[in-house]
């Protein structure tokens, strides 16, 4: 074989197996050479890895490889007019025994059936079809007559005349049609999940999060030597965090837990030398499911050695421009960062959706002299404070309906009374408030609010520790109502990432704020220059841990990590009054020459939600659970019976009939 030859192949073959150039290397030259008159393909066994691929020679590439059809129905294009193709897939639609539109997760392809009278079987057995039913078409491909050509298909410029045609299977009637334009209510696409994963929008978003997977995988292993581990499934109870899983051993009494996250692992294998780890990990937490939670949800796992926080980073930055779908507009980076206490102050929230403005003021000042009773008593109290928020163009689109319900969340969810100011085309105001400010006051609140005509404040006076939140919630809220009046408030196709940084390492517990829990986890490590606060004002130090929010949520968490073993158990026994003997495998391993560590955890299905706009996490996974976490088509969880559970050492307490009827999913 000539050298030129050499080199095609193996690049070939690198590009289709994904190894390295050290692992592969030529057999026989003579045996393989190729004449010159005959092009090569991957069809010879020309090459050879440390892994023998002894079937190379059947290897053909693409989405159609190793398969019965020849193309998939959505990649035809005028190119192959002229060819003869194989399809198969399901039937979308049939007309007037005219056509048949055909379907496959590529998209869609116009067949025409035969009308001359030879062909009548044929055109009798396309005509014995029902939507859905599975079928094999070998045919034709010719391009369209003209002015028939479709511009809202991508195979619109061509259709495939049928030869002969092939039933694979037929069809029940479906509870619902598989049609993009069909509103099914989420239930019913929970029930029949195998139906709605046909759906082209389905389709795409499990591709995309499968392309998306791939890149990373790549990024991190081939460019920046991490090790793929699977860590433990079956672990036991972490302290602190959310509601575990158990699950039954064969030992009385003793259980073990679904793990949360890989925590104590990746730390071990940092102390095992492994220096980078990552994997997708499954991650389960028994809490009540969400639009952004499940009950058992995947997240991209990383940690690292020798690491410090701007690493960890730019590796993340790198991770997602690499890996970033093409459709979308490119990631710049580096990605902007705020410290908590900033994302707190402007948005009240800490993690700010920061594609509009609407920022929380402080107009305390505003306010020194009011005689406003109730404004004035939360000035006098320690850390009060009077803020506001201006919603562009609030007075112009808002009803009063809505001002109310602003007012109605502030009530129910923060126990706080919120105070609204609509400024008029006429400049004049509808305010309770307006009666009791005098003209130099009205003009102030103004000028430090940049509110203009048509604008709408609202106005909250309290302790900073509510009001924040409160107008953080707010804030999104009226960004909300004004979406639903028809205003651009939140352009859906622009991506803002923000890192969040410099959080408190602790927080006060919400049902006993006299003792503190970690704000992260436990193990997350303090600022170095706040470490000496650990031992005497504990509530103020802040730790190492550093989130990433993408249009208004927090996509991922991590921190540098806690090495020193005295450290990590002052922390648990005198900070949050943990048992330590539950952490003594990490604790030893901590005590065993721990290197400097970090990491972080990307939530997987909420990126790539957010990156397809997709309204819940549910709607990029495969078999996720419903809203109270039940699988409604397998009719998951369910009971077992007494003599199942007997080798479990496990008696059931049945609840009253009330109680299971109303966890009824």
């Amino acid at each position: 074989m000539t050298h030129k030859y050499t080199v095609l192949l193996l690049r070939e073959a690198r590009h289709i197996f994904r190894h390295p150039r050290h692992r592969l290397c030529v057999l026989n030259r003579r045996a393989f050479s190729v004449p010159p008159q005959q092009s090569y393909s991957s069809k010879a066994p020309l090459f050879s890895t440390s892994t023998s691929f002894r079937h190379a020679a059947s290897f053909t590439s693409g989405q159609s490889s190793l398969s019965i059809r020849s193309h998939a129905c959505g990649e035809l294009r005028s190119s192959h007019v002229g060819e003869e193709v194989t399809l198969c897939g399901w039937v979308q639609y049939l007309r007037q025994d005219l056509f048949v539109i055909l379907r496959d997760f590529s998209g869609l392809v116009q067949v025409l059936i035969p009308q001359d009278e030879s062909k009548h079987e044929l055109k009798n057995a396309f005509g014995r079809l029902s939507v859905e039913s599975v079928i094999m078409v070998k045919g034709r491909v010719r391009p369209r007559p003209a002015g028939q050509e479709n511009k809202n298909m991508s195979t619109g410029e061509i259709e495939v005349c049928a030869e002969s045609m092939e039933v694979l299977n037929t069809c029940r009637k479906l509870p619902f049609e598989i049609k993009d334009f069909v509103k099914k209510s989420e239930a019913l696409r929970m029930q029949y999940r195998y139906l709605d994963l046909r759906s082209s929008q389905m389709q795409y978003n499990l591709r995309l999060r499968s392309q998306l997977v791939m890149k990373m995988r790549e990024y991190l292993c081939n460019l920046h030597g991490f090790v793929d581990v699977e860590t433990p499934t079956l672990f036991k109870r972490t302290p602190g965090g959310a509601k575990e899983f158990v699950v039954p051993s064969g030992e009385a009494g003793k259980f073990y837990c679904l793990p949360q996250s890989p925590q104590q692992f990746k730390q071990l294998l940092m102390v095992a030398g492994l220096d980078r780890y990552f994997q997708l990990a499954r991650c389960y937490r028994d809490e009540g499911s969400k639009p952004d939670r499940q009950p058992e949800f995947t997240q991209v796992d990383i940690e690292m050695s020798f690491v410090e926080q701007a690493g960890i980073r730019a590796l993340i930055e790198g991770l997602l421009q690499y890996s970033w779908p093409e459709d979308k507009q490119p990631l710049s980076i580096p990605f902007p960062c705020m410290t908590y206490e900033e994302a707190m102050r402007d948005y009240g929230v800490d993690k700010p959706d920061t594609r509009f403005g609407m920022k929380l003021v402080d107009v305390t000042e505003t306010f020194q002299d009011t005689q406003i009773e109730f404004i004035r008593e939360a000035i006098i109290q320690p850390g009060g404070c009077v803020q506001a928020i201006c919603v562009s163009e609030g007075a112009k689109h808002l009803k009063g309906k809505d001002v109310e319900l602003l007012q109605q969340t502030a009530k129910t969810q923060f126990n706080q009374e919120v105070s609204s100011v609509l400024v008029r085309a006429d400049g004049s105001w509808k305010s309770p408030l307006g009666r009791l400010m005098s003209d130099t006051t009205r003009q102030h609140l103004l000028q430090t609010t940049h509110a203009n005509t048509g604008d709408l404040l609202l106005i909250a006076a309290g302790g900073q520790e509510r009001v924040r939140p409160l107008l953080g919630k707010l804030r999104l809220q009226s960004a909300e109502m004004l979406e639903g009046y028809g205003m651009a408030v939140r352009d859906p196709s622009i991506f803002r990432f923000l890192w969040v940084v410099d959080f408190p390492l602790f927080l006060p517990k919400e049902d006993d704020p006299g003792q503190l829990e970690s704000a992260h986890h436990p193990f997350t490590a303090p600022v170095p220059e706040d470490t000496n606060l650990l031992y005497t004002q504990p509530s103020k130090v802040r730790g190492q841990h550093y989130d990433l929010v993408l249009n208004g949520c927090e996509i991922g968490g991590g921190s540098i990590r806690i090495h020193n073993s005295g450290q990590q158990l002052y922390i648990l026994e005198n900070i949050l009054k943990e048992d330590p003997s539950l952490l003594s495998h990490l604790l030893e391993a901590l005590d065993s020459g721990a290197p400097p560590h970090g990491g972080i955890a990307l939530g997987l299905d909420r990126l790539v939600s957010i990156i397809v706009g997709a309204p819940s996490i549910r709607d990029v996974i495969a078999f996720p659970k419903s809203f109270k976490g039940y699988d409604l088509m397998s009719h998951a969880p369910d009971f077992v019976s007494e003599v199942e559970l007997k080798p479990y050492h496990i008696s059931v307490v049945w609840p009253s009939v009330e109680s299971r009827e109303d966890k009824q999913p």
